[in-house]
């Protein structure tokens, strides 16, 4: 069946009064307010096959990883509709779940609205996509936080048809997306997954539940080097590729490798392409997304690289999220300052520009190796 969601303006959106309601577990501003009850979490994502960027492959990774270890209690999987020359990678995801015993729910989000079909087109919000998010913060006992990897207009949607449950039950966004810089010349220039769908991006900016932003860069410009207030990190893919388990390197060659086979399991159970995994490990793997994914488990990566609890990382941690004041326009450029007394708006920062990639990189390398 055909599904769609019409694209999502500001004016749209229903304005909720209720304040960011905090769930137990989510860190806000560097805190934990119950570090004995995991995060439910809902991972949206452009995981694709063959990869647009096989990043999203390593994200899956690690939020599956996060629940094999119990720090989230991971609710469903969103892939984005798909360009034109890829597929859903759900096999990706059939992959992970046997993998740690898991049973995470996958479902595809709308494709972008025709413009000849707009005016025929079901309400925001009925579309199978938007319904399992919707379900999804319903379900859950407590609230939901939601990673925003790709597209944000299934979510938009989401929230244009329940601002109200949003505001009750959505524990926090964490949105990959945008330059996080404050001159308005370099934040003009849109990054990628802004650029999908620059409406629904800015209606992010005015859910009702907390929100922290994790621009993908400070300035899109090349080169690509970490900055202060851009997640973006990079590394050698042979720095963790060898140290995982055999049926993990596997599942790596799968997506990296575009491998011609459908026979996804046996893939996976079977003999490593050593010939495959040596040619990827050389390669190099841009990041952005993996801070979040910690601190919505209520932890923080220190220098050294070791994942620590919020609670008692102090002024170990190579990033935090500061409060903000920030707005953004229809057309998804953003206006941001600090400020102290914000409660339900923060931006990612690097303390430690230094020695940021080289902790990120070790953190995600011993998440991954707890992975069977």
């Amino acid at each position: 069946m055909k599904r769609t969601v019409p694209n999502i303006t500001r004016r749209d959106f229903l304005t909720a009064t209720a304040a960011g309601v905090t769930s137990p577990g989510i860190a806000l501003a560097g805190k934990t307010s119950d570090t004995t009850r995991k995060s439910a979490v809902l991972h949206a994502t452009d995981l694709f096959r063959p990869p647009n960027d096989p990043d999203d492959h390593w994200d899956l990774a690690c939020v599956y990883a996060l629940a094999h270890r119990g720090d989230i209690d991971l609710k469903g999987i969103l892939i984005d509709y798909p360009p034109n020359d890829s597929d859903p990678d759900v096999m990706a995801v059939a992959q992970m779940n046997f993998i740690t015993g898991l049973a995470v729910p996958a479902i595809v989000g709308s494709p972008p609205p025709s413009k000849a079909h707009r005016d025929s087109e079901p309400p925001a919000g009925q579309s199978d996509d938007a319904l399992m998010v919707l379900d999804a913060l319903r379900q859950s006992p407590v609230p939901v936080v939601i990673n925003i990897a790709g597209c944000c207009r299934d979510i938009a949607a989401a929230a244009k048809a329940a601002p109200r449950l949003f505001a009750e039950k959505c524990a926090a966004i964490y949105l990959n997306a945008g330059t996080g810089s404050s001159d308005k010349e370099l934040a003009s220039k849109l990054e990628y997954n802004v650029s999908l769908d620059p409406p629904a991006y800015a209606s992010i900016f005015d859910l009702p539940c907390p929100l922290y932003w994790m621009p993908c860069f400070e300035q899109i410009q090349s080169p690509w080097v970490v900055r202060e207030y851009g997640t973006f990190y990079k590394f050698r893919q042979s720095e963790i590729l060898p140290n995982l388990p055999d049926k993990m390197q596997n599942y790596f060659a799968y997506a990296l490798g575009k491998v011609n086979n459908a026979n996804w399991l046996q893939y996976l159970t079977g003999k490593k392409d050593d010939r495959l995994l040596a040619e990827f490990g050389g390669n190099y793997r841009n990041m952005w997304c993996t801070g979040g994914f910690l601190h919505a488990a209520g932890k923080t990566v220190s220098r050294s690289g070791d994942i620590v609890p919020l609670d008692k990382a102090g002024p170990s941690s190579v990033f935090t999220f500061d409060p903000i004041k920030v707005r953004c326009s229809d057309n998804g450029v953003t206006e941001w300052g600090t400020d102290d007394k914000s409660k339900d708006r923060y931006i990612f920062h690097v303390r430690d520009v230094e020695n940021y990639e080289s902790a990120m990189t070790a953190a995600m390398k011993s998440l991954l190796m707890s992975l069977p």
